[in-house]
């Protein structure tokens, strides 16, 4: 009897401790689309995830056991039993000795850091509806300084979901790096498979005793069963924080006990705390900032190779897609092919490799930055127009079948800071000029040559030659305090020079949007008024096929009906670019059009994504203040194209221009509409 009575109280004992986690239904609407019961601390979610049928999640609640007891699509348990990892690397950030948190030249690798493994203490639920999609939260979840929650995300429509550890911390002048992915004690997964550097399909059974780092294309690990499989990738950009170079750092892992740290076998994505050893700045995490460290997920009821194949579609396999009516184009890239293959006697394919990347992207024109402290600008005379005839010829014959490669340098003399130039045609130019040396004259082997001794004569040139100008990784690295220190100069005022050059610099998981040192020089520009524009800069150097170009690219949309021919000039690019006819973009998302109305209160565009989309931005300017209207876009699904109408006010503004995001934080903005 008295072993009854213990029974009976350690049954009630375990029922009242797995009543203990609430779950928040507020937020879950009636006719969401969503389906969801709990019984037991176990719930299950089930969303409608397209073509594939019913997508659904069962979370165990209970303190002991994996989190995710299953993930089904369709009539198929595709994985059960696993948990989701995140190690949250934390070292120091200095914001004293340039510029704050949009500094680049941070060399956080090399101080003291510590990795913590992010550890569950499941207390409470919710269960939401935002738009076309359900949030699951999952509270709550600690990593040293750093606490928040687990923050599961399905998208309606597609079998395609987002796993994130949103964490803060109150603690200042934070860096922050992590790894991810997911963790079972039992044996899930058949096969692990991934696409090697050179596109094919590799695998291996999935039975190793430890684990190992991948260098892989497509940024995608994938576990494969009899069921199906499961791909794990990061958000393609957003993952990848600013670097000199786009080497393949091995960004994906899989096995036993990754790190010592992830008990159980896994798969999932990963960054080299060492990054390319030169500046490694990793991400910002500013006090009481929410960090999103996340990833995605990709569910199918068939073998690896079709799901690699469904997960490349959402960065067009990693090119950029053609548009009727626009050429795209990319800038400032540092190969210095001239100085280390063609003048240093090398042998120079027909094909090199860094082309064959090039062609590999779909960009239309690449706009180099040569002779990057490699070559000799001042001179002497003949050693540097040797240097720009070689540069100049290189471009000539690597331009055909619509493609153009075109030569730019970042000049960095006369005007302060780090800038680019860019002519319509090859100019030859010395960047020194001696008291008793003609500005220009002309020389029997290259024609005109102009020698230039200050920022007048730099301003003269450009004049001359209707080339241009703009502040490159402007209020950062060499670039930091312009254009602002010259905003009122005549050169900046002129419509030679264009404006600045955007690239995701810094990084911040907690923003929505990527890029915000340059997005906001733009309105703060537009207000400073001249019309000027910023144009997507890549600011990369080694240029290989085995690099992870396509996490660091971005790129321009010029409108442009047809390429010019090399030999006969490229004037109307730069007419494109200094017109501000052009949009920039990561790639996912595309604006093929984008209008004002004649009374100015309405914006009507064009818009094709892949991602699902998270909102639009109408930002605008009175010539003082900067005024931004978020509009949410979360009622759209993954891949779409549709044409959007904003109504906006835009009495006593100046200029308007629209930024839109999507769910991986890729995104897209126009340049700005002048309103007078």
């Amino acid at each position: 009897m008295h072993r009854i009575g213990l029974l009976f109280i350690l049954i009630v004992s375990l029922h009242v401790k797995a009543q203990q986690v609430p779950v928040d239904y507020t937020g879950l609407k009636k006719n969401g689309g969503t389906r969801v019961m709990l019984r037991h601390n176990v719930l299950t979610v089930a969303w409608p995830a397209g073509n594939a049928g019913e997508g659904q999640l069962v979370f165990n609640l209970n303190e002991e056991g994996a989190l995710l007891r299953s993930m089904r699509l369709g009539k198929k348990e595709v994985a059960r039993q696993l948990d989701p990892v995140f190690l949250l690397t934390v070292s120091k950030r200095d914001l004293v000795s340039q510029n704050g948190w949009n500094i680049f030249f941070d060399k956080t690798h090399l101080k003291p850091r510590q990795t913590f493994t992010v550890q569950q203490n499941r207390k409470n639920a919710s269960v939401s509806n935002e738009g076309s999609r359900t949030i699951v939260r999952i509270g709550e979840i600690k990593a040293g300084p750093f606490s928040g929650n687990i923050e599961v995300t399905l998208y309606h429509g597609s079998p395609l979901f987002n796993i994130a550890a949103v964490m803060s911390t109150a603690i200042d002048s934070t860096a922050v790096l992590y790894d991810a992915g997911l963790v079972s004690k039992e044996k899930i997964w058949d096969k692990v498979a991934w696409s090697d550097t050179e596109g094919r399909v590799q695998s291996a059974v999935a039975s190793l005793d430890s684990s190992v780092n991948m260098a892989v294309k497509y940024r995608t690990i994938i576990g494969e069963n009899e069921k199906g499989s499961l791909a794990v990738f990061p958000a393609p950009h957003q993952y990848f924080y600013p670097l000199d170079e786009a080497f393949n750092l091995k960004f994906t892992w899989y096995g036993k006990d990754y790190r010592q740290l992830a008990e159980g076998f896994g798969i999932g994505i990963r960054q080299d705390p060492m990054g390319d050893n030169r500046f490694v700045p990793w991400f910002n995490a500013p006090p009481g900032t929410k960090q999103r460290l996340n990833f995605f997920c990709l569910l199918d009821t068939k073998k690896a190779s079709a799901a690699l194949e469904e997960v490349k579609k959402f960065t067009h396999g990693d090119t950029y897609q053609p548009l009727p009516g626009y050429k795209t184009m990319s800038s400032h890239f540092h190969n210095e092919y001239v100085m280390k293959h063609i003048l240093a006697g090398k042998p120079v394919p027909e094909d090199p490799d860094f082309m064959k990347v090039f062609r590999s992207t779909g960009i239309n024109i690449i706009h180099l930055a040569e002779f990057h402290y490699t070559a000799h600008p001042k001179g002497p005379d003949d050693q540097r127009l040797k240097e720009l005839k070689a540069l100049h010829d290189m471009c000539k014959q690597f331009s055909k079948n619509d493609f153009l490669l075109l030569p730019g340098e970042e000049p960095n003399e006369f005007y302060g800071g780090h800038w680019l130039s860019f002519f319509p045609k090859p100019v030859y130019w010395i960047m020194s000029r001696k008291p008793d040396a003609p500005f220009v004259e002309t020389d029997p082997q290259y024609g005109k040559v102009y020698r230039i001794g200050n920022k007048e004569e730099m301003l003269k040139l450009l004049e001359l030659e209707n080339g241009l100008a703009w502040t490159a990784h402007p209020r950062t690295k060499g670039s930091t305090g312009y254009p602002d220190k010259y905003k009122n100069e005549p050169f900046f005022k002129s419509d030679r020079f264009f404006g600045a050059a955007w690239k995701a610099m810094p990084a911040d998981l907690s923003i929505d949007r990527l890029g915000i040192r340059v997005l906001d020089l733009l309105d703060d520009m537009a207000n400073w008024g001249g019309k000027k524009h910023v144009l997507a800069e890549a600011d990369l150097f080694t240029i290989t096929p085995e690099n992870e170009m396509y996490a660091h690219l971005n790129v321009n949309y010029l409108q442009l009906d047809k390429l010019p021919a090399y030999e006969n000039g490229w004037q109307s690019i730069l007419d494109a670019i200094q017109q501000g006819k052009f949009f920039v973009t990561t790639g996912e998302v595309l604006i093929p059009s984008a209008t004002l109305s004649p009374v100015r209160s309405r914006i009507t565009m064009r818009i094709s994504w892949t991602f699902p989309l998270s909102h639009a931005i109408i930002i605008s300017g009175d010539g003082e203040k900067v005024y931004r209207e978020r509009v949410s876009l979360d009622d759209t699904k993954a891949f779409g194209d549709k044409e959007f109408t904003f109504e906006t006010k835009l009495q006593g503004r100046k200029w308007v221009r629209v930024e839109v995001w999507d769910a991986a934080v890729n995104g897209a903005f126009t340049q700005p509409f002048w309103l007078e």
